[in-house]
């Protein structure tokens, strides 16, 4: 059976501290960039493009990084090490791309000054979002996340700072540009 392509890869630096390597049938033995730790790179090449995924990224010292490109059209590179909670749904970033593509053309990057009616929008569509917490099977439905606005002026496009039900972490989605 063919691989399947995957809406996220692993990079690694030409100085590695790690041994690992390509194996002749496409898989990796061991993969870590210089400060050894994983580096996973959400969408490099748009293999996800149109799909609506969404992501929480938790903070964690987990040992694996991930990586993606946000800011709209400023593509920046953003990481948060953590680990990776995939969320369900069509249209899921409808209301996020609402935010950053149409009201704000694109240019939704860190630094932003965020207009009352925009930070509650904001806030919404952040909130309509919820995650179970890791180890919680009492929970009986999930948490909602909420907008980090102590570091609000992290957030960008397709990176949004949250707190989960496992602490801080941040919201990724497809970039649009």
């Amino acid at each position: 059976m063919p691989p399947v392509k995957a809406a996220f890869t692993a990079g690694t630096a030409a100085n590695s501290s790690c041994d690992g390597a390509w194996e002749a049938d496409g898989t990796m033995d061991h993969l870590c960039e210089a400060d050894g730790k994983r580096h996973i790179y959400l969408d490099p090449d748009s293999c996800g493009s149109g799909t609506g995924w969404v992501f929480v990224i938790v903070a964690a010292p987990t040992g694996v990084v991930y990586q993606n490109q946000s800011g709209g059209h400023s593509c920046a590179q953003y990481e948060q090490e953590g680990y990776l909670v995939p969320l369900f749904g069509s249209g899921l970033d409808e209301e996020l791309k609402e935010i950053f593509v149409g009201e704000l053309r694109g240019w939704g990057m860190r630094g932003q000054e965020w207009t009352v009616e925009l930070l509650e929008r904001l806030r919404t569509a952040v909130s309509s979002f919820a995650v179970y917490g890791s180890g919680r099977h009492d929970e009986l439905h999930p948490t909602a996340l909420v907008l980090d606005e102590s570091r609000l002026p992290e957030a960008a496009e397709a990176w949004i700072p949250v707190v989960s039900p496992d602490g801080p972490g941040v919201l990724v989605w497809e970039n649009s540009d």
